[in-house]
């Protein structure tokens, strides 16, 4: 059995962080020219964008009654996931399994915690509420005996410097601004097995899944490329631990030469903003980050607007549980989000259903603050009309949601739209 307190290895830790030290003059050239490319490929993908922005919207109909449970008043450092856990638990949705109990997260599960790494300050997830959903999941009344991995692509570009994401961001997105993505790692690992990975290391790297007997890094790519514009890609992996995991298919056994797939668990953690390109950006858009850009020449970026991130999302394993972090958002000017920028609201939402929490959380969170801060201009009009998730225009936020909803429809998975079909659990002030 692997060491329950190893420390993470250094070496690897240096990882987790895509940027490099080199001389002052070396970094101004390199941050300018990645500056340069990152705004070439916005470039791009706007102009991708704008091919697909007026085809035909399909009609949705929602078929589920989805719950969002929401918690006010919350910094993430103090107790206040446990009391949305506790929440969700007195409406019928337990975040533990046992024996007794079928929740969410077994004594045993392989749970990846799925976070925004790719921008700094509060344009990441905040980190004092990745510890408390650790925590969390640590604390299981079974005793936990699984693993944790903290885990996110950040494409290796764009990002705060040009270069993709980090687990180890020297302004982070956390109550004093001084704790990473990686101290927390390192805080929690002499207790639980609990890991890093930063996906930006293999994004570009082409492997065959386990069962095809690769057992490299790097990310799967399928063959066909999909009516919404993706193309599948997904990540595997092994942890500092050995466990060896497909994103797709699950955690994989050497010796039995199978996975196992209902032991691996996503909760998926992205932070409410704004998007410069895209409206918004919350749990749909947040599967950006199990995907490939380089493997796919953009193609999982381009097909945003056509809901493929609701394809990835359906086609490769969907997540048991989706936090939004609404403690700080960007209501402008995002994805990413500086710390004099962000509007501290305090909250977290949570839910089983992507598209009803992405809906409820631009609607009433996001769109009120994106508006007041864009009163008095001659564009609030459009703003409101990009932002609104029941409007359904060209480019718009709320056009892109129904795509994505359509797509995880077809796979058979529920999904609600419109304040009438999701049923909003909330305490706190």
């Amino acid at each position: 059995m692997p060491n329950r307190h190893k420390v993470l290895n250094p070496l690897r830790a240096a990882k987790l962080d895509v940027r490099k030290p080199q001389g002052r003059r070396f970094q101004l050239f390199a941050r300018i020219k990645r500056q340069f490319d990152s705004a070439l490929r916005s470039a791009q993908f706007y102009i991708e964008s704008k091919k697909v922005s007026d085809t035909e919207l399909p009609p949705f109909e929602p078929n589920a009654i989805s719950q969002v449970f929401v918690k006010r008043g919350t910094v993430g450092a103090d107790d206040g996931f446990l009391r949305l856990v506790s929440l969700m638990g007195e409406n019928g949705l337990s975040f533990y399994k046992t024996q007794e109990i079928n929740g969410l997260i077994a004594p045993n599960d392989i749970v990846i915690l799925k976070i925004n790494s790719q921008w700094n300050k509060r344009g990441g997830t905040n980190t004092d509420l990745l510890r408390s959903v650790a925590k969390a999941v640590a604390s299981h009344p079974s005793r936990f005996n699984g693993e944790i991995v903290v885990a996110d692509n950040g494409q290796a570009q764009m990002g705060s410097y040009g270069a993709g994401g980090s687990l180890s961001w020297k302004r982070p997105n956390s109550l004093y601004k001084n704790q990473s993505a990686l101290d927390v790692i390192k805080e929690l690992q002499k207790t639980v097995l609990i890991s890093g990975v930063l996906w930006d290391e293999y994004t570009a790297d082409r492997v065959s899944d386990y069962d095809r007997g690769n057992l490299n890094d790097g990310f799967v790519l399928e063959d066909k490329l999909l009516p919404s514009g993706i193309q599948i890609s997904y990540p595997k992996f092994k942890t500092e631990f050995g466990t060896k995991i497909s994103f797709k298919k699950g955690v994989w056994n050497q010796d039995r030469k199978q996975f196992d797939s209902s032991r691996l668990k996503i909760i998926n953690m992205p932070v409410l903003k704004t998007h410069v390109l895209y409206q918004a950006t919350g749990a749909i858009k947040s599967y950006m980050g199990t995907t490939s850009c380089a493997l796919t020449s953009q193609r999982s970026h381009y097909s945003v607007p056509r809901g493929g991130m609701g394809a990835q999302m359906a086609l490769t394993r969907m997540p048991v549980l989706n936090v939004m972090d609404m403690i700080w958002i960007g209501a402008y000017s995002g994805p990413g989000v500086s710390y004099t920028a962000a509007i501290e609201k305090n909250m977290v939402a949570a839910s089983i259903d992507p598209v009803a929490l992405d809906y409820w959380c631009v609607k009433h969170v996001l769109m009120p603050e994106a508006l007041k801060a864009s009163k008095g201009s001659n564009g609030l009009e459009t703003k409101r009309a990009l932002l609104d998730p029941d409007q359904a225009i060209p480019g718009s936020f709320g056009r892109w949601l129904r795509l994505s909803a359509l797509e995880i429809q077809k796979a058979g998975i529920p999904v609600a739209l419109g304040d009438g079909n999701i049923d909003v659990v909330s305490s706190g002030l």
